[in-house]
Parts: C-alpha cells; structure tokens; sequence
C-alpha cells in the first residue's frame, strides 16, 4: 500500500522511497537543471531501510516515486534469539516475532524492556532500544 507519490525533484533528505519494490531512504540527491529544451534531473543515493544496501539512480525530475506507508510502532521485548526477538506491541498487546538486522540494536534489546519496531508495507523490522 502506497501513501503518496511524488515527483523526483520533491524528494528530499531522508525520504522514504520504494525503488523496485523495496524501501529505501534517500541519503542524498543533487537537481541538476539542464540546457534550453531539456528537462530537470535528480541524481538520487539511496539506502535500504531492510538490508542496508546503497543505490545510486539518476531519473528525471518530473517521474514519480512512490513513498511507502511506514508505521512506528513500541513494543515490549519477550525474548531475543538468533537475530530474532519476540516482543509484544504495546498498542495491541498482540505477540510478534521480528528480525533486527542492526547487530548493535540487538545486543542492546534486553527481556522485558522497550524498543521501536517499523512496520513496511507490512515488513517489520526492530529499528532501536527505548
């Protein structure tokens, strides 16, 4: 499910984006403006929210991105293995397990204490210790 779309040159510094079905922040971008008849271009770098990869793309500046639906959410820590924690949304006490792909982010979760998940366009990933 897509919120929005925007146009290449309305992207910004920390934007969410989906590039080839995947999200994606925006590290940064350059707007180039181009001769007499040509067209604005947006040079974009992009980091992968899931799996930290990097992308590099240039597009023109009036296509359209699509900008994914990304809900925080807190949640309490049950248990944690293998990359993996167990925890219990604090909204609607319903038990999850989530992967946390940031090694640091998961040696610091402890039982019983509080993190942020996100959930993707229904990915869930722990992002950060409470």
């Amino acid at each position: 499910m897509v919120l929005k779309i925007i146009n290449a040159t309305e992207a910004r510094v920390g934007t969410n984006i989906l590039i080839d079905a995947k999200p994606f922040i925006v590290k940064k971008i350059d707007i180039s403006k181009t001769g007499k008849h040509g067209h604005a271009k947006a040079r974009i770098e992009a980091v992968g929210i899931l799996d930290r990869n990097k992308k590099v793309f240039v597009v023109p500046g009036h296509d359209r991105l699509e900008v994914p639906l990304v809900d925080k959410r807190k949640a309490q820590v049950l248990s944690k293995a293998d990359k993996k924690a167990s925890v219990m949304d604090l909204e609607t006490f319903e038990t999850l397990e989530i992967d946390c792909p940031d090694a640091e982010v998961f040696n610091s979760l402890e039982e019983s204490g509080s993190c942020e998940y996100w959930d993707i366009e229904g990915v869930k990933i722990i992002k950060r210790k409470l």
